[in-house]
């Protein structure tokens, strides 16, 4: 018998697919718990429409990292602080920051796990970093520390 699963269930598979059960276990565990709906063609065309539904949702969520990446290659973030004689700043930069200011200056809001920044950033100068704003799309965002 052909179920989609509700759920997913260990070494039976993963919720949204369709596998083939045997009878019994269909009827006398899948579905009383709520585990798998039977695959008919109502079941199927609700299925699809999910599936759809999500597929709509991520290309539209890719699209907008790619605006953002676009949009964060055309910026230069100036961050200004305190330094001292030999261009060593008191303090660090952590991406804690780098977000605050880039939500400041620009209004675009980037959550600091995103930011990618292997140690604070301790000197004066100018930095590129990179931001993963999707699965698979990393935008590269310009800094200068000035004192």
């Amino acid at each position: 018998m052909k179920v989609i699963l509700t759920q997913d269930i260990k070494g039976v598979g993963k919720k949204d697919e369709v596998i083939n059960a045997n009878d019994g276990y269909a009827r006398n565990f899948l579905f009383p718990k709520k585990l798998a709906v039977e695959a008919n063609s109502k079941n199927m065309s609700l299925l699809q429409g999910r599936k759809d539904s999500a597929n709509f949702k991520k290309q539209k969520e890719i699209e907008q990292a790619n605006k953002l990446k676009d949009e964060l290659s055309k910026i230069t973030l100036t961050i200004k602080v305190k330094s001292g004689d030999n261009g060593k700043i008191f303090g660090s930069i952590t991406s804690k920051e780098i977000s605050m200011e880039l939500n400041n200056q620009y209004k675009i809001e980037i959550d600091k796990k995103k930011i990618n920044l292997r140690d604070p950033i301790k000197e004066l100068g100018a930095f590129n970093i990179d931001i993963k704003l999707y699965e698979g799309i990393i935008g590269q965002l310009n800094i200068n520390i000035v004192g």
